[in-house]
């Protein structure tokens, strides 16, 4: 079988196609986001939002409603809770972070446990590509479609609230506003990603690319087009990987994801931890010679 013949023969499954279509579209998505949240230092932000759409998904699928509306309600209702406690009470913003997500994880597993289904909701927390409808196909598209389009549309302004709060209120803009909208928006991203990989899996995605990216550059706009552009690369070889070799599709999508960023973590040409080591041999050389 030639290489033309390996990347074809997937293709010639619906499922397969969907598989990729969902996987491409998340791991981009969350690609543009992480950078923010690698900048700002989110990441347990990412991994609280992602965890607590659980109960939300599991109460969607009791009423009859889409997945991805429950998982949108639960993850503004994270931040909303994450917010409060932390605007009212002693605690800090990690503390409070733990306490919700756990909190509603914990209830979404509760919720599945005694949930009669014919389906399997396990779904859920470990993903189920190779399970993708039209349906969720679709509303993957218009989710992601209208968080792409805001996330674009207003870069510049999350970009300086993420470098400089204050001077971005000295320019008429409102601080809290913008983090309250990157939340929102994290929330959407995580319902996209849901359908990939699963909640326990998401927060993989949002934050292995926009580190892998930061690694390799110093300018966030070229961070903004380096990090999709792994993500994307990485999904694609997971999904097809995971093809032949009969493999959990999400976990091999996360897994391929996270090889890319070890060879950035060796090998980056100024951050690589082989780069900084032979910067300083040469160094040391050079001053030795010197001397």
């Amino acid at each position: 079988m030639n290489l033309i013949e390996l990347l074809a023969e997937p293709l010639s499954y619906t499922f397969m196609v969907r598989a990729l279509v969902v996987t491409i579209i998340a791991a981009v998505l969350c690609a543009i986001l992480s950078c923010w949240l690698v900048l700002i230092g989110w990441s347990l932000m990412g991994d609280a939002v992602s965890h607590a759409v659980l109960p939300g998904v599991v109460l969607a699928y009791i009423v009859g409603a889409p997945f991805a509306l429950g998982a949108l309600v639960f993850g503004f209702l994270a931040v909303a809770l994450i917010g409060g406690v932390r605007d009212t009470s002693r605690l800090k913003e990690d503390a409070a972070i733990g306490i919700v997500f756990t909190t509603l994880f914990s209830f979404g597993l509760v919720l599945i446990s005694v949930t009669p289904s014919q389906v399997d909701l396990n779904h859920i927390i470990f993903g189920n590509l190779l399970g993708v409808s039209a349906t969720d196909l679709w509303q993957v598209l218009a989710i992601g479609a209208i968080t792409f389009g805001i996330l674009i549309l207003k870069r510049k302004d999350f970009t300086l609230y993420a470098f400089d709060p204050t001077h971005a209120h000295a320019l008429g803009m409102n601080p809290k506003l913008m983090g309250a909208v990157l939340l929102g928006l994290l929330a959407m991203t995580s319902v996209v990603a849901l359908q990939a990989v699963g909640v326990i899996l998401v927060v993989a995605m949002l934050i292995i690319p926009g580190a892998s990216a930061y690694l390799l550059t110093d300018r966030f706009g070229s961070m903004l087009v380096i990090a999709p552009v792994l993500a994307a690369f990485g999904g694609v070889v997971g999904v097809y990987v995971s093809y032949y070799l009969d493999a959990s599709t999400g976990g091999m999508v996360v897994l391929a994801q996270g090889l890319i960023f070890v060879l950035v973590y060796l090998f980056s040409p100024r951050q690589g931890l082989i780069a900084s080591r032979l910067a300083i041999v040469r160094r040391r050389k050079s001053l030795a010679a010197a001397a």
